[in-house]
């Protein structure tokens, strides 16, 4: 904490409404309102709010923080809940879990994700957002939430998953990943209804797809897990649906949204949109920059395990931590001039895939994804506009920050 900051229980609170649409639609004016006079901070509700990039960081590589899912929801929604079915399962997966189950589950996909086999996929995923623009491209419109972020993502995730190219059109239509059940602010009975019967539907067909893959194995991720399924002793039948469920979700709607905020943003600030046209080789290293500037994902979770001090505030043990990803990648102690854009931007470390042993498996992807697709948007539809950029709509959630849709237009 800065020498100039008075303790946390000197200021006024902050009112912390991450429902409330105007939040929703830009949360930075409050995040810098707590940076700035409560960074760490606990609310009315009981979990402690986490806003600072140096301290973010810090608790999610410190092992004195872990995850304690089951005492999380307990704490949110009660013990009766926890047969809920959205619940129940995320509690089987790698997400929510700490050593050694996490460390077990992690081991079992970590080499469909390195660093060699992503780079292997280049070919394919150019050729797939290719294929995407060719659907639109004489059109001169789109919706590019609809027609390629969330496309093309989906096409990737089935391809390592097996999943069959004529089971692919009910994942294509539309996304059901629900980042709420994430959010410390807990669901209405409506919204876990709603997420129990995406759950209950995602089950049926992951259980289909596996028993497929153990009649007819192939060079997948889905046959990897089955194999280690079917050993006994790395991977109960729960956890292998749940993990399956989870990689879909996670494999495809963050760089959805990625793509979506990083567009958007590019268009309100069209001089950057303009550099990247210029000069395209600024793009890979711009993804880091998007990334930082409207993150797609703007929390994660933790516990304290121990007491621990944090930002000059002594944290007891068994407190919920929400740290807040998108408050850090704007922290003007670590870079200059944060509420700009800039994609020549240097030493761009957001903290939008989390850290430590948590940190995203498909970052690599997602970057690779982000890179290729604003790559050929540049050079297949430089005149692209987006007409309604500054009243987009966005999809009510906290955790996963996202577009509903996105118009565009080119001539």
């Amino acid at each position: 904490m800065n020498d100039m900051t008075p303790p946390v229980r000197d200021r006024a609170p902050p009112v912390f409404n991450p429902l409330d649409p105007a939040f929703i639609a830009d949360p930075y004016p409050f995040y810098r309102l707590l940076r700035e006079t409560a960074p760490v901070f606990k609310t009315p509700q009981g979990f402690w709010l986490v806003s600072r990039y140096e301290d973010v960081a810090f608790v999610l590589r410190d092992r004195r923080f872990g995850k304690d899912f089951v005492g999380n929801m307990v704490r949110r929604y009660g013990s009766s809940r926890m047969d809920e079915p959205a619940i129940a399962s995320l509690a089987h997966t790698m997400l929510v879990l700490d050593p050694p189950d996490h460390t077990r589950l992690r081991g079992l996909v970590t080499k469909a994700f390195t660093a060699r086999r992503v780079a292997d996929m280049r070919p394919r995923i150019k050729a797939v957002v290719d294929e995407q623009l060719d659907r639109v491209a004489d059109k001169g419109a789109m919706d590019v939430m609809r027609d390629l972020a969330h496309r093309l993502p989906v096409i990737v995730i089935c391809d390592m998953l097996g999943i069959p190219e004529d089971h692919r059109a009910p994942f294509l239509a539309a996304s059901n990943v629900n980042g709420r059940i994430l959010e410390p602010v807990p669901m209405t009975r409506e919204e876990l209804d709603q997420a129990n019967m995406t759950t209950k539907l995602a089950g049926v067909y992951f259980s289909q797809l596996c028993e497929l893959r153990r009649r007819e194995p192939q060079d997948d991720l889905t046959t990897e897990l089955v194999k280690a399924e079917e050993a006994g002793d790395k991977l109960t039948a729960a956890e292998l649906e749940a993990n399956i469920g989870l990689l879909f979700g996670a494999g495809h709607e963050t760089t959805t949204n990625l793509i979506g905020n990083g567009l958007l943003a590019l268009h309100r600030q069209p001089e950057q949109w303009e550099r990247l046209k210029a000069d395209p080789s600024l793009i890979a290293g711009a993804v880091d920059e998007l990334l930082r500037f409207d993150s797609s994902v703007q929390l994660s979770g933790r516990v304290t395990h121990t007491e621990v001090e944090l930002g000059g505030v002594t944290v007891p043990a068994g407190e919920s931590i929400v740290v807040l990803l998108g408050a850090g990648n704007r922290d003007p102690a670590q870079y200059t001039d944060p509420d700009r854009l800039d994609v020549g931007r240097q030493n761009v470390r957001p903290l939008s895939f989390g850290g430590g042993i948590h940190h995203c498996l498909g970052a690599q992807l997602a970057r690779l994804e982000a890179e290729l697709v604003f790559t050929a948007l540049v050079e297949r539809l430089p005149t692209l506009e987006l007409p309604e950029k500054n009243a987009p709509a966005w999809r009510r959630s906290f955790t996963l920050r996202g577009l509903s849709t996105l118009p565009a237009v080119w001539h």
